[in-house]
């Protein structure tokens, strides 16, 4: 496969997935301020900007944090890269570009979700955002189905689920980090920290899953622990990273041949995700709550960004990767 097909069909996953991201914590936020005071509604909404990582981004161009500023710098401000309309817009032009590799249900789907979220009636939403989050959020994940559905499950297929995933596990270890953050201001058991935990728990669509659970409470350790280390939750980071493991592994061996090993960049990816993998397998969730929570998660974070840069290197055109925390997401658009 070449290098700048394997390159789009990453990114192509990786901004789908990051539209749902966002509009799902937009859409919890929504829902879990109906019931806070006034005066608590600015750290209310100043959170899904740390979770974005575009802090100094937003302070250029907004002098505070409310419903509407978030909002629009998070769904279509123009200098945000982040934007749900340049996630779904650059995932358009990836796909484009790639026709020839994709089935033309994924095309169709992508394309529709396209022109939704281009010709949205942007007042409409700030005013009632809710069914415009939904079908974000339903487009993304029928475009996801599609593909599982229409698609060979072979290399390309697994650059998507690689792309797919790593985005989910970085997300999950955001929200987590920044949610986990507020919570240990309160004290548990209070109203307003299983408040906390119930948003934690939605904005990772886990509230229901966790819930089914019959042995798991609703405190800040089994939650931590259920999105970390889940090893059959499809948002938990543990799931995430093993999947990447696998298609790492299948690609690897689609390139190379089974009976070989991979070496340079390509063996180094895998040895980063076995080694992740392995030290969350065998992680006490109990040795990292607490104010210990932050620089775990901040650990994990760049390993996982150095997941995503080793994998740049190995499979993709070669480029200069710029020094940020967040050169990922800085990287090649076709």
């Amino acid at each position: 496969m070449l290098s700048r097909v394997a390159e789009s069909l990453y990114w192509m996953s990786r901004y789908i997935e990051r539209a749902e991201d966002i509009t799902r914590i937009l859409t919890v936020n929504f829902h879990a301020l109906l019931d806070t005071r006034l005066e608590d509604l600015k750290r209310g909404w100043q959170p899904l900007i740390e979770i974005t990582g575009d802090q100094a981004l937003f302070a250029q161009h907004y002098p505070e944090y409310t419903a509407q500023t978030v909002s629009e710098f998070l769904l279509w401000h123009p200098a945000n890269p982040n934007a749900v309309i340049a996630c779904i817009t650059r995932a358009r032009e990836n796909a484009r570009s790639v026709r020839e590799q994709i089935s033309s249900e994924m095309w169709e789907h992508i394309n529709r979700l396209y022109f939704l979220v281009r010709g949205v009636n942007r007042a409409g939403v700030l005013r009632g955002p809710h069914e415009f989050f939904s079908q974000v959020r339903d487009g993304s994940q029928a475009f996801q189905g599609v593909t599982d559905a229409t698609m060979p499950h072979g290399e390309a297929w697994q650059f998507i689920q690689l792309g797919k995933f790593l985005e989910r596990a970085e997300k999950t270890c955001r929200i987590l980090d920044v949610k986990y953050a507020t919570l240990n201001t309160l004290r548990e058991g209070t109203p307003e920290a299983s408040l906390q935990l119930i948003a934690m728990l939605k904005s990772c669509s886990a509230f229901e899953a966790f819930r089914k659970e019959s042995a798991l409470q609703l405190q800040a350790g089994p939650v931590a622990h259920y999105l970390l280390l889940s090893p059959i939750f499809p948002r938990a980071v543990l799931f995430c990273l093993k999947r990447c493991q696998h298609a790492a592994t299948a690609i690897s061996s689609a390139t190379l041949g089974e009976n070989s090993r991979p070496d340079g960049a390509a063996a180094l990816s895998l040895r980063t995700l076995g080694r992740t993998c392995s030290e969350l397998e065998y992680l006490d969730i109990e040795d990292v709550l607490d104010a210990r929570m932050h620089p775990f998660l901040t650990h994990l974070l760049r390993q996982i960004n150095q997941i995503g840069d080793e994998i740049t290197r190995a499979y993709f055109n070669a480029q200069i990767i710029q020094p940020s925390p967040r050169r990922q997401q800085a990287q090649q658009q076709q």
